[in-house]
């Protein structure tokens, strides 16, 4: 018997041509795809290719339609990528899944082998990419010197020195000469200079009137889009290159050098000024506060070898830098775009603005906007703008999406299934754009959602995740705040921000939302207070 069946499907293999394997293979395929269709919520995952052909063919609006997808799909849709390149999980907006991952089951959702493994080459083990006792350990030591007097003091001080000598001469000359500039570009620039001083003690002077190109400031720049390189692409795809040192891993390579050679000649300097003045100075920067504490406590402890090494405190400062410089720029640039489409906003802010002034014992001898500077309690006081701001970074936050990795199999509040090694990806972008959460009008700008009887109410972080939440939470977020507060109060005080019509304005593919081709503006003077009343 058996070998009559041997001799029969050798015969009807022999008749068996490639046409036909091709043909079984689309009909599998086709079959593959609708059964998956019909029985999966979400967006189309494809045999073999898995979310890639739909994220292809929607890489123009990909964050609309993750938003699209979402809701579709309930509030949480399971995904995968390409057969061997495990990449596979859930999306979700459910701010229950969201607080389940970043406070109730924190441990078990770090930021991950796969996140880690993209920006250890620019970032190391610094904060924004540590996991862990590393993450604790620059947690703790951030959390204190940064909410410290001496540090609060320092950060307001640069800041109005930077908006004051820097900021506001520049908008005065392209105001005189009625010149249009990229205000996304000058936001970049002024956050750049400003997170630079704080962390490292160094102005780079990208704020200069000239607008130079500064060379570790582009170094940076390239660093940091050649790192997210590595998330658009297969990993054996980005590992081959680096290992040829060719594309854009030569090209990172290179920019990551000069960035490193920047931090560690600033390390190694402070390093020697600290042995000098054997251990102390008068510096209040982030750098010099972490290393006085530092070999405080390694003498307190009977000279204990420092916690932070000189490697260690490079990584964490350049971390700083990235998460500083980006997202307080890109969501003052789309804070604008916003008033320029909502006036009643403005003048709102303007009003209160006025008010704040109108408070002071020295008002009547205050002649022009230029004697305005305002002080951090003056700006705590400015509730609206405020609201304002936080209304922006709703609709347009400055990390649109973010995504935790699962160290064991867990279940998430909705039922969602997540294995070991899954991605749980959160769309923060889309968030702001559900019914459920924000209510039928959560697509418009409308800051007074923010104010309860005349007070500024902020919303549960799990719902609004712009600045992280749990454990995580942003160390910077009141730094961000007075950053932004000081920056638009400055500016609204004294120029009319006109943008140029025209223009297309549409969010970038990228880990943070900046405008695709920047925000072109013109900057007219206001003629005196008077134009406030």
């Amino acid at each position: 018997m058996a070998p009559m069946l041997q001799a029969f499907w050798t015969q009807i293999i022999s008749h068996l041509q490639i046409s036909d394997l091709a043909v079984a293979a689309l009909v599998l395929f086709v079959f593959s795809a609708v059964a998956q269709r019909l029985t999966t919520k979400g967006p189309m995952m494809w045999p073999v290719l898995g979310a890639l052909p739909t994220l292809f063919f929607h890489l123009g609006n990909v964050y609309d339609w993750a938003t699209d997808s979402v809701t579709r799909a309930g509030g949480t849709f399971p995904y995968r990528g390409m057969w061997f390149c495990s990449a596979y999980g859930v999306m979700t907006v459910n701010p229950a899944n969201i607080e389940y991952m970043l406070k109730t089951r924190f441990s078990n959702f770090p930021k991950g082998r796969y996140y880690r493994e993209r920006f250890v080459d620019f970032l190391g083990d610094g904060i924004f990419n540590a996991d862990d006792q590393t993450w604790r350990h620059q947690r703790r030591a951030a959390t204190a010197e940064m909410h410290s007097a001496r540090f609060t003091e320092y950060s307001a001080d640069t800041m109005r020195e930077l908006v004051h000598r820097r900021l506001l001469l520049l908008l005065d000359r392209l105001s005189a000469a009625g010149q249009t500039v990229d205000l996304q570009d000058v936001f970049l620039r002024f956050t750049f200079d400003n997170i630079c001083t704080a962390a490292f003690g160094v102005d780079p002077g990208c704020l200069a009137v000239d607008l130079p190109a500064i060379p570790f400031a582009k170094a940076f720049e390239q660093a940091t889009e050649l790192t997210l390189v590595r998330f658009t692409v297969p990993p054996f795809a980005w590992r081959i290159m680096k290992y040829l040192n060719i594309g854009s891993e030569k090209r990172l390579k290179g920019a990551v050098q000069t960035v490193h050679k920047f931090a560690e000649k600033t390390v190694s300097d402070r390093r020697a000024e600290f042995r000098m003045l054997e251990g102390s100075n008068e510096r209040s920067d982030l750098l010099s506060r972490l290393m006085e504490a530092d070999l405080k406590d390694g003498a307190g402890q009977g000279g204990m070898e420092c916690k932070f090494s000189d490697k260690l405190l490079k990584d964490f400062c350049i971390s700083f830098i990235l998460a500083g410089r980006d997202t307080s720029s890109v969501a003052l640039a789309w804070f604008f775009w916003l008033l320029h489409r909502h006036h009643q906003v403005k003048e709102r802010i303007l009003d209160e603005i006025w008010e704040t002034i109108k408070k002071r014992q020295e008002y009547e001898v205050c002649h022009g906007v230029d004697d305005i500077v305002f002080t951090v309690e003056e700006l705590k006081g400015m509730e609206y703008l405020q609201a304002a701001l936080s209304e922006s970074l709703r609709l347009y936050p400055s990390v649109p999406l973010d995504f935790k990795e699962a160290l064991e199999d867990d279940v998430l509040p909705d039922g969602s299934v997540v294995k070991k090694g899954a991605r749980v990806m959160y769309s923060i972008y889309s968030m702001a754009r559900m019914e459920g959460i924000w209510g039928k009008d959560c697509r418009e700008f409308r800051p007074e959602r923010w104010m309860k009887n005349g007070t500024f109410v902020a919303e549960n972080p799990f719902k609004y995740a712009v600045f992280n939440a749990g454990p995580r939470l942003c160390v910077g977020k009141k730094f961000a705040y007075t950053q932004m507060k000081m920056v638009a109060a400055s500016i609204l005080l004294r120029y009319h921000v006109e943008v140029v019509e025209g223009q297309e304005v549409k969010p970038k593919l990228n880990t943070t939302l900046y405008m695709k081709n920047g925000l072109r503006v013109i900057f007219k003077r206001r003629e005196g207070l008077a134009t406030l009343q």
